[in-house]
């Protein structure tokens, strides 16, 4: 069951982390020299941000003026709001369905060709291309880190075998066969919307528009008192993200390769973090996110590469993994 979760958990860490062979790389270098059975990355450090607080505005402070004591009448008043006018109404156009026969597809003759059947017989080998090397991309394996694809890159260099050809010889079969089939001419019924009384503009009057308005008027301005009222403004604090320092790249590290990091080897390296006062808990070869937390922070205590699980850090741990 252990090693069946462990297998699950590196699955993971490699779909999430995959990089197709024709994706582009944000960089130009390559690892160092081709060595078979290496393997390189380079991961990303984040950028790093701090929280700042500040008082924002929600309302502004308010002012006015009221006169107490005034006597008040109403008034009504009849005003026109919109003078007499005219506009343009479009009368749409009225159309009649008719039937109608159309040709759709000419008749054609069709010519039946039957292929010439032939058996082959190999003859003969050619050497094509021979053997040759290449830097390949390879998926994330569980020695980096990082949730997010864009971070890691892992390079090895793996031998292509050579190519060959094989001559071959043609023999006749069966000899080709021809036919000609007539295919007849197709036609549809279809409906045609026709006018029949075109469209047009018409001229309509339209009325002016009154409206009564009641207002009240000041009926007495005796004892008239003035009074301002005030409100206070209002704020509340908010905390804002403020960028620190902006992340990039690592250099190319050597890093133990997809097929080496065994549980087993994981095991050591959670051992070995107990041992340093970095607690992952049970050493179970589980390559989880207390084991890669606790590892990159031995990774910055010890100055080593972080982000990956690279053969300088196994050697500060003191972990074998041949």
């Amino acid at each position: 069951m252990k090693k069946l979760i462990n297998i699950l958990t590196l699955t993971l860490f490699i779909s999430q982390i995959v990089f197709a062979q024709e994706g582009a790389i944000p960089f130009d270098d390559l690892p160092p020299a081709p060595e078979d059975g290496k393997c390189y990355a380079k991961c990303k450090v984040p950028d790093r941000y701090e929280t700042v607080t500040t008082d924002k505005l929600v309302k502004a402070g308010t002012s006015r003026t009221t006169m107490e004591k005034v006597k008040y009448t109403t008034a009504t008043e009849r005003v026109m709001v919109k003078e007499a006018s005219f506009k343009y109404t479009f009368k749409p156009a009225v159309y009649e369905t008719v039937s109608k026969q159309i040709l759709v597809k000419e008749g054609y003759c069709v010519r039946n060709v039957t292929p010439a059947k032939y058996t082959y017989t190999q003859t003969g080998k050619r050497l094509i291309a021979g053997e040759s090397g290449r830097w390949v991309r390879k998926k994330k394996g569980p020695n980096c880190f990082s949730e997010n694809p864009e971070d890691c890159f892992i390079m090895c260099w793996e031998k292509t075998p050579a190519k060959y050809a094989y001559d071959s010889e043609k023999q006749l079969v069966e000899a080709e066969k021809e036919s000609v089939t007539q295919i007849p001419a197709q036609y549809k019924t279809i409906k045609i919307r026709m006018v029949k009384e075109p469209a047009r503009y018409e001229r309509v009057e339209i009325p002016a528009v009154y409206k009564n308005f009641t207002k009240k008027v000041v009926a007495n301005t005796d004892c008239l008192q003035e009074r301002v009222i005030t409100t206070d403004a209002k704020y509340k604090t908010v905390s804002q993200k403020r960028l620190v320092s902006s992340g990039g790249y690592t250099g190319w590290v050597e890093i133990l390769c997809a097929a080496k990091t065994t549980d087993g080897v994981v095991k050591q390296v959670q051992q070995a973090l107990n041992a340093q006062g970095y607690n992952v808990g049970t050493a179970d070869g589980i390559m989880g996110i207390r084991t890669r937390d606790q590892l990159a922070k031995y990774q910055k205590a010890n100055s080593l590469p972080v982000g990956n699980l690279n053969i300088e850090t196994l050697r500060s741990l003191g972990v074998d993994a041949n």
